[in-house]
């Protein structure tokens, strides 16, 4: 036989498109050319592929060898196709079974030994193979990773003689299936750590309740930072579905996932001088940025106006759409962002803004522009904007109790996150407007209540609607099937930005 074709997938953001591994010998002087849009990493697989065979006790043929990786417009890139083009070759030469490699989809990145490497994305892989049916071949690094998709079947190989013997039938692999679902428990800080901020505690278990975004200012140390720290451990644990998007966004880009925290929600904390591109995504490549990494999770980011304002304004896309679409000259993809963002910042560059001690230096033009580095798009979509002041030195005594732990509070989460679930589908802070009006049951004094307040401080449309899923979160919270105007008054309490001037 002189013509072999094996299955394998490349990677292409949280795509796995099937390639077509075409393998043909010919007769001329010896050659070994690999078409198909290959990049660089791929072409120097020939080098990697003749050293395994022959480190391995194979023959190498000494004919015309042609690789061609269909389709031969999707661009090929990473050393993932090392397997699939060395067994094409040995299945090509008759140094395996004819077509024993039709049921299977094999990827891998072979060394000079013949041992096979790990590869990125095993997850991504395993959930596109597991749709079809079909058994993945894997190097034995990436299995534990691939087997977190349930029903994926996966065959373990550390060398390529391994799986030859598997093939040829002088051995045989066992095919390894997902393990029963595992218990996992929620890590993090706990909010008992927490002394004073009793309006931080309440934001941040309304952010939780309803997937608000939120928005911390104070002076240093009165914090901040600390509560946002502290939000993960009052978010229930992710789904299976979502665990396994939000694990998938990460494996490829970033390499392997953690199994034994994989269902726990991201917390990414970027540094304040992060570029566009590593913050919503791109570059040569078109990676995720940290809105996709935090995909199911929370975008912490300290020191919110020290960004760069063109930087942060790339988040109002995101924010509302909870995708992001990266297009480039030879690739569109496209990666979810829906993440939960939380920010922190001082209300002035000193940072004593509104101190009753009076340390506040700064001038009002200087504070003014200091604030007018975030856009008021961006503030109008964060839900709760909250002022926190110092910490009172007598809440810092260890002889007064502590409040409230993360497991109380996320008790509460969970209760107000099942009466949303059961009334609309989806958490407040993701329904969308005609289901808010039509399944909102709003008191007649507090919707009157919330059209004069709309008036009197001039808030945009879309602080109508956030305001109204804010009022839901607040009375699920109380375990109230209407909305009340003491809920709505509430909500527009934690609107501090859109209710102060400078």
């Amino acid at each position: 036989m002189s013509l072999a074709i094996v299955r394998t997938r490349a990677s292409c953001g949280l795509a796995a498109p099937v390639v077509t591994v075409e393998v043909h010998l010919s007769n001329g002087l010896p050659s070994f050319s690999i078409v198909g849009l290959p990049e660089t990493v791929v072409r120097e697989s020939r080098e990697r592929v003749r050293s395994a065979l022959l480190t391995s006790g194979y023959n190498f043929p000494a004919r015309r060898i042609t690789v061609n990786l269909a389709p031969a417009d999707l661009p090929k890139e990473g050393g993932r196709f090392d397997l699939p083009i060395a067994l094409g070759i040995l299945e090509a030469s008759d140094q395996l079974p004819v077509r024993c490699l039709n049921a299977l989809e094999c990827v891998g990145e072979l060394g000079l030994g013949g041992e096979l490497r790990p590869i990125q994305g095993a997850l991504v892989l395993s959930r596109a193979v597991s749709q079809e049916e079909r058994t993945l071949v894997l190097p034995a690094a990436n299995v534990e990773e691939a087997l977190l998709v349930a029903g994926a079947k996966v065959l373990s190989v550390s060398h390529l003689t391994e799986l030859t013997a598997h093939l040829s039938g002088r051995r045989v692999l066992p095919y390894t299936r997902p393990e029963p679902s595992r218990t996992f428990s929620i890590t993090g800080p706990d909010m008992a750590d927490v002394r004073g901020q009793y309006l931080g505690r309440r934001a941040l278990e309304l952010a939780a309740a309803g997937g608000h975004h939120l928005l911390l200012v104070g002076p240093p140390g009165c914090g901040k930072t600390m509560l946002a720290q502290r939000l993960p451990g009052l978010l229930p644990l992710m789904t299976e579905e979502e665990a396994l998007e939000s694990a998938a966004t990460f494996a490829s880009s970033a390499g392997g996932v953690n199994p034994d925290l994989w269902q726990n929600r991201p917390f990414r904390t970027p540094h304040h001088g992060v570029s566009a591109v590593a913050l919503v995504g791109g570059g040569a490549k078109a990676l995720p940025g940290e809105v996709s990494l935090a995909h199911h999770g929370i975008l912490f980011l300290d020191e919110f106006c020290e960004f760069d304002k063109r930087v942060l304004d790339q988040l109002r896309e995101p924010l509302e759409q909870g995708s992001i679409t990266i297009s480039r000259a030879r690739r569109t993809v496209r990666y979810p962002s829906r993440f939960q963002l939380v920010a922190a910042m001082n209300p002035c560059p000193c940072g004593y803004y509104g101190d009753p001690s009076g340390r506040c230096r700064c001038t009002a033009q200087r504070v003014t522009r200091y604030m007018d580095r975030i856009s008021g798009p961006l503030i109008d979509r964060i839900d709760l904007q909250i002022y926190l002041g110092p910490v009172d030195s007598a809440a810092l005594n260890p002889k007064i109790p502590c409040g409230e732990s993360s497991s109380t509070v996320r008790c509460r989460v969970k209760h107000a996150r099942a009466a949303q679930y059961s009334r609309f589908g989806e958490i407040n802070a993701r329904v969308a407007i005609d289901v808010l009006e039509k399944r909102c049951q709003l008191n007649p004094d507090a919707h009157q209540f919330l059209i004069e307040s709309m008036r009197t401080l001039r808030f945009s449309a879309r602080a109508y609607y956030r305001i109204l899923r804010l009022a839901r979160t607040i009375a699920d919270l109380s375990a109230s099937d209407y909305i009340e105007p003491q809920h709505i008054t509430e909500s527009i309490h934690y609107r501090y930005l859109d209710r102060v001037s400078v």
